[in-house]
């Protein structure tokens, strides 16, 4: 059996990939405990000071065997009854605690050791695992209280020690809006202040750097009636001084263009191969957009990708799910947490969700990157596809492609041998791709979602309305671009309360009205992804019109094959193309429902008069037909 039991945000239990819910918050809490002490023999009186926060019931034990008995269902063997005591067995990666304490500890010595890239990218792995506060919705005890509290504390000492290695690394630019964010929220942290001033002064900026020690200073004086350390203290004379210990010293700027001849290499060496013809120039690709300030969630998922392409060996990840539920963010956060590891160049292409792309326009798009005049490449796919993997043969090259509808796409991509690593963004699991790991990413549970919106809007004024709040992250529905249009939409507008946006977001009318955000929209999002869809299967277009019309009603397959004009086996392999696109949700075999807001969507599609060919499909269906 295969499990993960996560606690650092709400908790998630996994068996076998699949989430399964423990039950009620009490058996929650007793998972929790139980999980906290993993390999140990736990008393049930230890248990029951777990469970309730103040003297527990009469009813305690009884209750406890009960909550065990259920989890037992749900755990096997791994939940272990032992004389007035259970026994949770788990391996270490199997929970999320474990986890971020190894590779804190890992970054940590990496720190110590002069490696602030090694100790960047393992405390950045860490930090991933994190989902919200630990123990999130779990019931309040004195005893997991005290855990939370310190796991919440190592978290942002965690977050501290990465802000010191990106400041050995040379980030500190990109440092700034990070530790603001942070000091934000945790303004009595003087380490956090030190770290700002530092960031700051090593951009020039010293006038800022000098009035953040002051801000610092009176917030310290106004909540605890204290001067800052000596530390902070000493930081700031220095700067005064402008003492040239604190200035940093970059690494020598690389080679971004270097001339190999034609001539091979000694002997069979492979690494790194002769250039195809001539003489050719490699030049190092840097071209990543930039990553989202206010990422949130994806831990594990993030780690998956980040450990998948992390080593020497060829690797390939295929990172897919619903539309907006933040594949592309995800595959850039990833690809930030690589680049030390890839430092010959990072490649990014965006298909755009377009089927019409062809295998030698991608390949054709990054030999360009790689520095290949346009001139100079060749005519022939499978030239192009022999240039390609000469090219990058040995070299350590991160590519990631978005927006992929085909497999034939990247197939050409495949990493040969040792070096390069590929990362593909896509609508579904691209089957056909062999030799692939894949990272499927789930709507956003709700303690994510309201992270999510607290980065955006502001997470007290979220507390201030938390029935509304929660209200629209239902109406979100887990979708982390909806979520992200409906954050900006609140913070553009102060005085507008959760309710009011609710309100609109109620009327059917406009709800996908209102999640569109200057160049974010739902509904150009999944009208992309239909689109694609389409054009791969129309009867599977078709269908979904046809759903959109009685979203409620269970789907009779012969009526529908009868009213599409199709044979049933036909019809499932259209439905099976729906499911795979992330736009109809298998619940149980036979049984299949919309998601809420491709609901939407669909219903505008049905409400198109049959007469005439909608605007944005082309389809001529009309969903009421016998």
């Amino acid at each position: 059996m295969k499990l993960q039991i996560r606690l650092l945000g709400s908790m998630e239990l996994r068996v076998d990939d699949q989430v399964v819910t423990p039950g009620a918050a009490k058996r929650q809490a007793v998972l929790a405990g139980l999980a906290m002490e993993a390999n140990q023999s736990v008393s049930l009186q230890r248990l029951a000071d777990m469970v309730w926060a103040d003297i527990p019931p009469a009813s305690a034990v009884a209750n406890l065997r009960s909550h065990a008995a259920g989890l037992r269902r749900e755990l096997g063997d791994r939940l272990v009854a032992r004389p007035n005591a259970y026994q949770l067995r788990l391996s270490p990666h199997e929970l999320d605690v474990t986890e971020f304490h190894r590779l804190a500890g890992e970054g940590r010595a990496l720190l110590a050791a002069a490696d602030p890239a090694g100790a960047v990218r393992t405390l950045t792995a860490a930090l991933a695992y994190w989902r919200g506060a630990s123990g999130d919705g779990l019931p309040r005890g004195t005893v997991l209280d005290s855990r939370w509290a310190s796991l919440d504390e190592q978290r942002l000492q965690v977050f501290e020690e990465l802000a010191e290695a990106r400041l050995a690394a040379g980030e500190h630019g990109q440092l700034l809006p990070q530790l603001r964010v942070h000091l934000a929220a945790h303004p009595l942290r003087e380490r956090a202040w030190g770290q700002l001033m530092l960031a700051l002064y090593r951009c020039g900026d010293v006038p800022a750097a000098l009035t953040v020690y002051r801000d610092a200073r009176a917030i310290l004086d106004e909540e605890l009636g204290i001067e800052p350390g000596e530390e902070l203290a000493n930081l700031h004379r220095a700067m005064l001084d402008r003492a040239s210990e604190l200035a940093y010293t970059p690494p020598a700027a690389p080679v971004t263009t270097t001339t190999v001849p034609v001539a091979a290499p000694p002997g069979d060496a492979p690494t790194p191969a002769p250039w195809p013809a001539g003489s050719v120039g490699w030049t190092v690709p840097r071209e990543l957009p930039a990553d989202l300030v206010t990422f949130v969630g994806r831990a594990r998922e993030t780690a998956e990708v980040v450990t998948a392409l992390g080593g020497t060996a060829p690797a390939t990840v295929v990172v897919t799910g619903a539309f907006g539920s933040g594949k592309t963010a995800l595959a850039v956060r990833a690809a930030h947490t690589l680049a030390r590891d890839f430092p010959d160049g990072q490649v990014f292409v965006d298909l755009g969700h377009q089927r019409a792309v062809t295998p030698g326009e991608v390949l054709a798009r990054v030999l360009r990157a790689l520095g290949v005049a346009p001139a100079d490449v060749p005519e022939n796919t499978d030239e192009r596809a022999g240039w390609f993997r000469s090219l990058v043969a040995g070299r350590r090259l991160l590519l990631v492609v978005d927006g992929v509808t085909r497999a034939a796409q990247v197939r050409p991509l495949l990493p040969a041998g040792p070096g390069p690593a590929l990362l593909v963004v896509g609508q579904t699991r691209l089957s056909s791709l062999d030799g692939v790991q894949r990272v499927t990413l789930r709507p956003l549970g709700a303690a994510e979602a309201r992270d999510l919106l607290g980065t955006l809007a502001g997470p007290q004024r979220l507390l201030a309305d938390a029935t509304a709040t929660a209200e629209l992250v239902r109406l979100c529905a887990g979708s982390v671009l909806a979520l992200r249009i409906a954050g900006m939409r609140l913070a553009a507008r102060p005085g507008r309360s959760v309710e009011a946006l609710i309100g609109q977001l109620t009327d059917g009318r406009e709800q996908l009205d209102l999640l569109d955000y200057e160049d974010l929209s739902v509904r150009a999002s999944l009208a992309a992804v239909v689109a694609a869809v389409r054009a791969e299967d129309e009867v599977a277009g078709q269908l979904l019109v046809l759903l959109g019309a009685a979203p409620d009603a269970p789907l009779q397959l012969d009526r529908a094959a009868r009213q599409l004009g199709v044979s049933a086996s036909r019809l499932r392999r259209a439905l099976d193309d729906l499911v795979d696109a992330h736009l109809v949700h298998r619940d149980e075999p036979g049984r299949y429902r919309l998601p809420g807001l491709v609901r939407e969507y669909a219903a505008e599609l049905t409400a198109v008069p049959p007469v005439a060919a909608h605007p944005l499909t082309g389809w001529r269906v009309d969903p009421l037909a016998a």
